[in-house]
C-alpha cells in the first residue's frame, strides 16, 4: 500500500528533511511564523488543551541572552540562525479549556485541578505539538535545528515564568553551507512493530 501524500512532500517532511546546523542570513517572516501556526494548530492534543507557546527571539539583545543559555556546540548554531523559537510547555493551559473543549468545559477542574497533573499533561502535549511544529516549519521550506543541549532552568529564568517549562529551543531558517549531518540509521519496521 502506499501513501497518499505526494513523494516529493514525504521527501521535504521527513525523507529529505534533517537538523540544519548551519542557515543562510534570509530572514524568517511573521508572515512565514503565522502560516506555519495556522496549519499545525491542528494537530491533536488530550482534551484538545494545546499547551505549546512559542517564544521568537528576534533581537540581538534577547539572542545573546539565549546564546549563554545553549551548550558550548549549539551556541554559534543559535547566534547566527535567521530566527529562534523557544518551544514551552504552558502549566495553566487549563484556564484556555472551556474555550477549546466547550461540549465539557468541566475538564478545567475536573481533570486539571491539580498543578503536578497539568504539569505532566502539559509536557506530554507540548511536546508533541513541538513535533508537529517542526514538521510545519519543514511544510514552509524552511529547515528546523531543534535542541535541548541548552541550560533549561537558565532559559527559564531569562524568558519565561514559573508557569511555563521549556522544552526545546528551535533555530529556522533557510540551510546554509554544509548544514546537514550524515544522516544517522533508523530502526527497521520489524524492530519496533509488534502485533498481539
Amino acid at each position: 500500500m502506499s501513501l497518499v501524500l505526494d513523494p516529493a512532500a514525504q521527501d521535504l517532511l521527513f525523507r529529505e528533511a534533517r537538523t540544519a546546523n548551519t542557515f543562510t542570513d534570509e530572514p524568517v517572516t511573521d508572515e512565514q511564523v503565522q502560516a506555519i501556526y495556522d496549519l499545525v494548530k491542528y494537530g491533536p492534543t488530550a482534551f484538545n488543551q494545546s499547551p505549546l507557546r512559542i517564544t521568537l527571539v528576534r533581537s540581538a539583545e534577547a539572542r545573546e541572552r539565549l546564546v549563554q543559555h545553549m551548550a558550548e556546540g549549539n551556541q554559534p548554531k543559535t547566534a547566527a540562525a535567521p530566527l529562534v523559537a523557544i518551544l514551552s510547555a504552558d502549566n495553566e493551559f487549563h484556564e484556555e479549556l472551556p474555550q477549546l473543549f466547550p461540549h465539557f468545559p468541566q475538564a478545567k477542574d475536573a481533570f486539571f485541578s491539580e498543578r503536578p497533573v497539568r504539569e505532566g499533561a502539559a509536557a506530554m502535549n507540548a511536546s508533541l505539538q513541538a513535533a508537529y511544529f517542526i514538521i510545519g516549519v519543514r511544510a514552509a521550506g524552511l529547515a528546523a535545528g531543534p535542541m535541548t543541549g541548552l541550560d533549561f532552568e537558565g532559559v527559564r529564568k531569562e524568558f519565561l515564568d514559573d508557569d511555563h517549562t521549556p522544552l526545546m529551543v528551535v533555530n529556522i531558517g533557510k540551510p546554509g553551507p554544509d548544514a546537514w549531518f550524515p544522516r544517522s540509521p533508523r530502526l527497521e519496521y520489524h524492530q519496533v512493530v509488534t502485533t498481539v
